[in-house]
């Protein structure tokens, strides 16, 4: 339910003047891109000239009690929001149960979470000592790897990606507790990549689909047999594409193999020269491994090479720079994507790991109202992320912790009080994006997503698997 719009002039203002907006409703663009997500905190005048670029001169605010426009003060000036937009008060009524998930259901899905955890860590462990034994290779011999093996092992993994829902979470969200960031750069992303590729496959072509099935019926006679049934006759990419595509993801970064260890794992900032060291890992590097083990597939090598070119005209720290941004293939622009939110969501030597929400918005907002076919990427990329895994603990915002159950919502089940104490009962399952739910019950955007390995000590009997150990352990 929407009560009003706001200008999006007015927005602009207030929020130059250090004001926030929240609308509590997604917003998209005439051909159906998300702009900007419903929970979202604006606080910076970017995206909302991004949403004016693309011809929307208003804003919808939800009535349903979590949308609000605060001044420079923290004062609701605006929307159905209740206070400031502070969220760290911590005495609030408690979630409502969900009706509907009876307990044999909830175990049902906690064991299934274990299961697919425990064939993911098989898989993830796997695919890290071949990428391992690759680069390994290449230093022992020069340059030459067994790329059949490589092929092999990454059609394993991207089944696993292909048949089970969201699976890719299960891979990626331990990489805070590796040290060998590379190998595991190397997995996480062939996962993160393959899951929007093929969200993107799916959703693209659908509609163009849609696009071709709807021209049918002004076509002449010639079409008049399928006029009146559905044809999906186009696929952006084919199954064998696919795993030439997600093998490219997984060697994507081969060459940085032939980089200094001391520039590569290098603490502090690069030098220029250091910097132009490791740039050459992907458009000279990379291609001389290429060409040494005689691997022709085009797809690969563009990933290969062109992984940090420009995805618009004059975007920073980009290379090679002799690419244009229209001539990049579709998936070396998500092979990017998933290279960046990799390497932001991961620790390394010089830097802790960013919020994974905070780098999915900031994605989307540097790469927002580029081009058309970019924003179909990235509304593929940003639900494919799954920023809320099941599996996944994160944190309401009174302080409570949460085990998701379903990213769908997301359902979770808090297991301690607004303190980060364990509750002494089971909790019933909560829709937390409920339009009855309190605002403080809602997902805390400021604080990142953890594993349950990270807070292990607190979770529940009920919550709690196997210890999971990496094979470095």
């Amino acid at each position: 339910m929407v009560d009003k719009k706001i200008g999006i002039d007015d927005l602009i203002e207030i929020v130059a003047q250090g004001g926030k907006v929240k609308t509590g409703i997604d917003v998209y663009d005439k051909s159906g891109i998300l702009l900007l997500e419903r929970d979202v905190l604006v606080d910076k005048i970017k995206i909302l000239e991004i949403i004016k670029a693309n011809g929307i001169e208003s804003l919808p605010l939800s009535a349903g009690g979590d949308s609000g426009i605060w001044d420079a003060n923290g004062k609701l000036i605006g929307g159905s929001g209740t206070g400031t937009e502070d969220n760290s008060g911590k005495n609030r009524e408690k979630p409502k149960p969900l009706s509907g998930i009876k307990s044999g259901e909830i175990e049902k899905k906690l064991y299934k979470i274990k299961e697919l955890k425990k064939i993911a860590l098989e898989k993830y462990n796997a695919s890290k000592n071949k990428i391992k034994k690759v680069l390994g290779d290449i230093k022992e011999t020069g340059g030459e790897f067994d790329y059949d093996d490589v092929e092999e092992q990454v059609s394993n993994l991207v089944e696993f990606l292909t048949v089970t829902d969201n699976s890719f979470s299960y891979l990626t969200k331990e990489i805070l507790s590796y040290d060998d960031y590379l190998y595991n750069h190397s997995v996480n992303v062939c996962a993160i990549g393959t899951a929007i590729i093929n969200k993107f496959n799916s959703s693209f072509s659908l509609l163009i689909n849609d696009h071709l099935n709807a021209g049918i019926k002004n076509q002449p006679d010639l079409f008049k047999d399928q006029k009146n049934s559905k044809k999906n006759s186009y696929k952006c990419f084919m199954k064998d594409e696919l795993l030439d595509i997600a093998t490219g993801f997984f060697l994507h970064d081969l060459g940085k193999v032939l980089v200094p260890d001391k520039v590569l794992n290098k603490a502090g900032r690069l030098t220029d020269e250091e910097f132009e060291i490791v740039k050459k890992h992907s458009y000279e590097f990379g291609p001389e491994i290429m060409e040494k083990n005689k691997i022709k597939n085009s797809m690969i090598n563009n990933i290969v090479k062109n992984h940090h070119a420009g995805l618009y005209e004059k975007e920073e720290r980009c290379y090679p720079n002799n690419t244009l941004p229209d001539d990049i293939p579709t998936y070396v622009k998500i092979c990017k994507f998933a290279d960046i939110y990799d390497a932001m969501t991961s620790k390394r030597c010089y830097k802790e790991a960013f919020n994974q929400i905070s780098v999915v918005t900031d994605i989307f907002r540097k790469y927002a109202g580029k081009d058309i076919l970019l924003q179909h990427i990235l509304y593929a990329f940003v639900k494919s992320i799954g920023i809320y895994p099941p599996g996944s603990i994160i944190f309401l915002r009174n302080g409570q912790m949460a085990y998701v159950l379903e990213s769908n919502g997301p359902i979770v089940i808090p297991f301690t009080d607004s303190d980060g104490n364990r509750l002494t009962s089971k909790s019933d399952p909560v829709d937390i994006n409920s339009p009855d739910i309190d605002e403080l019950l809602k997902p805390d955007g400021r604080r990142s997503v953890k594993t349950p390995m990270e807070v292990y000590g607190l979770l529940p009997s009920y919550l709690k698997g196997p210890v999971e150990k990496t094979v470095d352990q």
